[in-house]
């Protein structure tokens, strides 16, 4: 009887360890699972060539990204990561597309950033398939006060140096660190410079930025470094073309016959992949 007994307490003790560990295993394969399902999606068959410079499932796992979280998508744009976020982040989930506050801002910034709210819903609902009431879309001047403390991620892909040269750094982090919950994280992917490259090449302008600089810039408006990753490194990126990072594909902005070859080569920039928290 007594080692019957023992018996039944050993297996109740091992029982909450073993559901304790299986919980999260069952989750990690089913956000594997729902990513894999989003990235062989037929509407990102034009896209899909660029997964092998942006790495959109590892990168959202360093950033701890999961489906049913609330995320911010800084300045969108064309829209590569909001097809994978959306679907990703599913029906439970909330996608925000956030451009910068511009009321201050030239007539170029105006243009490229103006009106988000207004015309990126049904935009992205037609590359998604998901209702335009469910995907939410806003200058950060405009963004609801509701929304402050509600954000589990702020994700900044390949826009560091346009903040940085358009001196909007300060006032968008402001913003990320109010919108953010206590324990939300922010993950930036920006394309590196060398570590001694000049200050004139990395004044945004060329669209590349040193590391040490970004880290810098982030922890000193009110962030904390806890990881950085090489998932989206190239070493093959020499980072000092005259036309800066738009001269690799996919735009090729001054590329010529004789050197396009070699830049295809290359392929997209080398980037730096960086997580924070917010510091208290």
């Amino acid at each position: 009887m007594r080692r019957a007994l023992l018996a039944i307490s050993a297996f109740a003790l091992a029982v909450p360890v073993a559901l304790t560990v299986a919980a999260p295993l069952e989750a990690k394969v089913k956000a594997d699972e729902a990513m894999a399902v989003v990235l062989a999606d037929p509407r990102r068959t034009d896209d899909r060539i660029r997964d092998q410079y942006r790495h959109p499932a590892e990168t959202l796992a360093f950033f701890k990204v999961k489906p049913g979280m609330t995320v911010v998508d800084f300045a969108p744009s064309g829209g590569w990561w909001t097809r994978v976020l959306v679907p990703y982040l599913g029906d439970k989930g909330r996608y925000i597309g956030l451009n910068p506050d511009i009321r201050t801002s030239n007539d170029q910034l105006k243009k490229l950033f103006g009106g988000l709210g207004e015309t990126f819903p049904a935009q992205a609902a037609g590359w998604t398939g998901y209702p335009a009431a469910s995907i939410l879309a806003y200058n950060s001047d405009g963004m609801p006060a509701e929304l402050k403390g509600k954000v589990d991620r702020y994700l900044i892909f390949r826009m560091m140096h346009n903040l940085w040269r358009f001196d909007m750094l300060r006032r968008e982090l402001a913003t990320a660190r109010a919108l953010l919950k206590d324990d939300g994280l922010l993950g930036i992917e920006q394309h590196r410079a060398k570590k001694g490259a000049s200050a004139s090449y990395t004044d945004g302008n060329k669209g590349y930025m040193r590391e040490q600089d970004v880290i810098a810039l982030v922890e000193a408006n009110g962030f904390e470094l806890v990881g950085r990753s090489e998932i989206n490194a190239n070493k093959k990126d020499p980072a000092n073309h005259a036309e800066g990072v738009w001269m690799l594909p996919p735009n090729l902005r001054g590329a010529t016959e004789e050197n396009k070859p070699k830049l295809m080569l290359i392929g997209e920039s080398d980037r730096m992949t960086l997580l924070f928290k917010k510091r208290k």
